[in-house]
């Protein structure tokens, strides 16, 4: 291919070295196609593709299993009273950890540790982190010891944790009924004191709060660096504005919203309130706000408006963060001024769990000397100029990952690099959300693979644009809606036993099963034929040469933009246009050899280009072409070489090009297979 020298200034900047994550799935339950479609298989396209960009030995790419936190403790109370597990928490955890490697796996996604944060080998390493961080965070003044409210079931005679405790947001404007002891499953925050209708999830009654004493990071501090931070990412066309539109909602000042029929009961109270502002409902509002200068007096006024019996609704804004909780199953806690048998709460220590399993990752290579990565100092990764984190997530995590950990990175003063956040949509089942402990249950990821190869559900969620809006996941073969009426019998025939209607899952890997593979076939039959088993002896024609190039470049755009929806676009348009150029030069060669094997070296330069591009999506039928193609792996797919033809390839790692071999093809194979259940029978 074409050298691009002349194009450098055009492309996107890569950093030296990167680290990529997934959102850490809890340990309590096996993997549903929305983590690994959602979440896993965009992460793992990109740091497929950064391996090859930037060099495997300048990325880390880590997750794992959330170990500690009230869901897994009450899954695991679940499990024993419902199931008769015998098992211990740890036991239980480690099962569901297992699962989801397995689930992993079958998808290939290409983690470098699935690690687990109470689990070896990282179990440690996070205890460790954990203590330091903690630790240097007391040391900044940013930690304060708080007396707060917990839910206490007198009934059961214990405190509750989170998930022990359900109710409805008391967030203006939420909807959930799902509401936790200080969350509800929308990922919006609140104090326990706020939670609307709480009812014990052990006995069914209504919990008595009891204060407790726990420590809590002073994030309404860094409103400023947050607004910064905002301002930066608004400027940064790798972060998606659903991110700063998220984190600004809580950059909000304090507010409350009261229904104008309690006006009457607040303006008795309102001398009482501390310095506040008032704002009238307006046309058909039914409810008017008071805001405050900051969090501690809208607490004070809701002591106050409490004792009057004014009811009343909070707006977003920055809240101290709860570092520790009270409950058992839990990442133990440095003791401060004190405060011993305390654990940490299961989001902050999840913040950090990616720098745990980076640094579980490195040390082990060291203790090694393996040398498979560039640097084993986890600083030249975390708080490099010259290096970046990119952190894959739900968008219901926001809050978390862009809100609080930015803070906290700012806090500690290690030097840490502001993450790249990439917060996708949901990925909807039926035009439904699908949660795995709600009423829409969607298919577990291996379950899915009793019906589709991973390769065509990679691709079809890489496809979906969850970058631009939640989008609807309908496989065919778990639809069980209705279709029509059956004319002879009357039954009612379901859409998955139509054979009528297309499945939308499959709308993708049309491309891969028929383009891909016919450009692949036709190349390697064809050089069997006329070329001896050897590259065609012809240099590719110069405007094929050129759209390889503009290929490469257009999908790398999209790459760094993690627009995987625009990048396999590019691709496909490509090997669509790469198959009619073929077809249309082989069928004019007219049996001649020499103007068939030319037709064949356009046709090799261009199946090496979108094997490269399509490598991250699709590693295992590319790597398949790789090596029929003749070349080593580390080769083919280094974007280092992307720019160049198969026989300059050749030529660069010191092979005669009219000698390189390529390997025989078995008659009618498939790089890219059908899952056995879509093919007829006979076939």
């Amino acid at each position: 291919m074409a050298d691009t020298t002349s194009d450098e200034a055009l492309r996107p900047a890569f950093p030296k070295r990167a680290v990529i994550t997934g959102g850490m799935p809890y340990g309590n339950k096996n993997l549903h196609f929305g983590h690994v479609g959602g979440v896993f298989v965009p992460a793992d396209f990109f740091a497929r593709f950064l391996r090859d960009r930037i060099g495997r030995e300048n990325v880390v790419f880590v997750s794992g299993t959330d170990c500690f936190g009230s869901p897994i403790a009450e899954g695991f109370r679940k499990k024993v009273e419902g199931e008769g597990f015998e098992g211990t928490i740890e036991d239980y955890v480690r099962a569901n950890h297992d699962l989801q490697k397995e689930a992993l796996d079958a998808y290939g996604i290409s983690l470098d540790l699935f690690g687990g944060s109470g689990l070896d080998d990282a179990k440690d390493v996070h205890q460790q982190v954990t203590n330091e961080l903690i630790e240097r965070l007391y040391e900044k003044g940013v930690l304060t010891k708080r007396t707060t409210m917990q839910f206490f079931d007198v009934e059961a005679n214990t405190f509750l944790n989170g998930r022990q405790v359900q109710g409805h947001c008391p967030v203006r404007g939420c909807k959930s009924e799902k509401a936790y002891a200080d969350e509800c499953d929308l990922g919006h925050q609140f104090d326990p004191e706020e939670l609307i209708a709480p009812v014990s999830q052990l006995t069914g009654t209504t919990p008595e709060l009891r204060p407790v004493d726990n420590w809590y990071f002073d994030l309404p501090r860094f409103h400023e660096v947050l607004e910064s931070l905002m301002d930066e990412w608004d400027a940064d066309d790798q972060v998606r504005s659903i991110v700063t539109k998220t984190v600004r909602e809580s950059l909000a000042a304090p507010v409350m919203y009261i229904q104008n029929k309690f006006r009457e009961g607040f303006d008795a109270v309102a001398c009482k309130l501390p310095a506040h502002e008032l704002r009238e409902s307006e046309g058909n509002q039914q409810s008017f706000s008071v805001k405050f200068d900051n969090w501690q007096d809208r607490d004070d006024a809701r002591d106050v408006l409490a004792e009057a019996g004014v009811r009343f609704r909070t707006g977003k804004t920055l809240l101290p963060f709860r570092i520790t909780g009270n409950i058992e199953w839990g990442v133990k806690a440095p003791a401060l001024e004190g405060t011993d048998g305390l654990t940490v709460w299961c989001w902050p220590e999840s913040l950090w769990a990616p720098i745990s399993f980076t640094r579980t990752v490195l040390e082990a290579d060291a203790a090694k000397g393996a040398g498979r990565y560039s640097s084993d100092d986890w600083r030249d990764w975390w708080c490099s100029d010259d290096a970046r984190v990119y952190q894959f997530i739900g968008q219901d995590n926001i809050y978390f990952y862009c809100t609080a950990q930015p803070a906290l990175w700012e806090a500690l003063d290690w030097g840490l690099t502001q993450d790249i956040p990439v917060a996708n949509h949901h990925i909807l089942f039926m035009n439904k959300k699908a949660s795995s402990s709600g009423a829409i249950k969607p298919p577990m990821a291996r379950e899915l693979l009793d019906h589709y190869t991973a390769e065509q559900l990679r691709t079809h969620w890489l496809s979906l644009g969850l970058d631009q809006k939640a989008v609807s996941f309908s496989p065919k073969a778990f639809d069980t809606s209705v279709s029509h009426k059956d004319k002879k019998t009357g039954e009612e025939v379901l859409v998955k036993d139509d054979p009528r209607v297309v499945d939308p899952a499959l709308k993708e890997s049309a491309f891969l099963t028929n383009i891909f593979n016919r450009l692949a076939r036709s190349c390697f039959y064809g050089a069997a034929n006329v070329c001896d088993g050897k590259l065609p002896a012809f240099e590719p024609h110069a405007e094929v040469k050129q759209a390889c190039t503009d290929a490469v470049l257009a999908f790398e755009r999209c790459a760094h933009d993690f627009d995987a929806h625009g990048a396999l676009a590019v691709a496909e348009e490509f090997c669509r246009a790469a198959n009619k150029r073929w077809g249309d030069a082989s069928k004019a060669a007219n049996g001649e050899d020499e103007a068939y094997a030319q037709a064949l070296a356009d046709a090799f330069c261009e199946l090496r280009c979108v094997t490269l591009l399509m490598h991250p999506a699709v590693p295992a039928g590319c790597e398949r072409i790789c090596e029929h193609m003749g070349f080593a792996a580390d080769a083919f797919f280094d974007w280092g070489n992307a720019f160049l033809d198969p026989r300059e390839l050749a030529a660069k790692l010191g092979e005669a090009p009219e000698g390189h071999a390529i390997v025989e093809l078995p008659p009618r194979f498939d790089f890219f297979e059908k899952h056995p259940s879509q093919v007829k029978k006979g076939k």
